[in-house]
């Protein structure tokens, strides 16, 4: 997991092509004017998913396998919890279609804040919990960038 403001978004674009280009897209779009829903980066490669959303009392662990997320947050604030993969056991078997798994996880998760302007990168040994409250429900916009590994 990495976390970090998207100023600072050059740091990783070495870390792959695919990133960057997904990372060239959150800066170069006025992300506050677009509606819910998918747009194509790059087809099936990079996509992203515009969300907006009342933050959660909790929430399921969640891992995939096929992409790498960027969660951009474009207006509000949420609390995300991560914790290694290997620390989780299933709860609902991987569907490959949507490239997700849903896991249970009790052992050494941390959290962390999600702020308007930050982007929290999850890698498929991530085990992630996003959407929660931090102390209210307070509604939210984000984009969950989709980067083909």
């Amino acid at each position: 997991m990495i976390k970090d403001n998207l100023t600072n978004a050059e740091c990783y674009y070495s870390l792959s092509n695919n990133l960057r280009k997904g990372f060239l897209w959150l800066k170069e779009n006025n992300l506050e004017e677009f509606k819910d829903g998918k747009y194509e980066i790059d087809g099936e490669k990079i996509f992203a998913n515009v969300q907006t959303y009342e933050t959660k009392d909790d929430a399921p662990y969640e891992a995939h396998k096929k992409y790498i997320d960027i969660q951009y947050m474009i207006k509000g604030e949420e609390s995300v919890g991560v914790v290694n993969y290997k620390d989780c056991k299933t709860t609902e078997t991987y569907n490959e279609n949507k490239d997700i798994e849903f896991l249970e996880c009790m052992k050494n998760d941390f959290y962390q804040i999600l702020r308007k302007g930050e982007f929290l990168i999850f890698y498929p040994q991530d085990a992630h919990k996003p959407s929660l409250k931090i102390n209210n429900k307070k509604l939210v916009k984000k984009v969950i960038v989709k980067v083909m590994i």
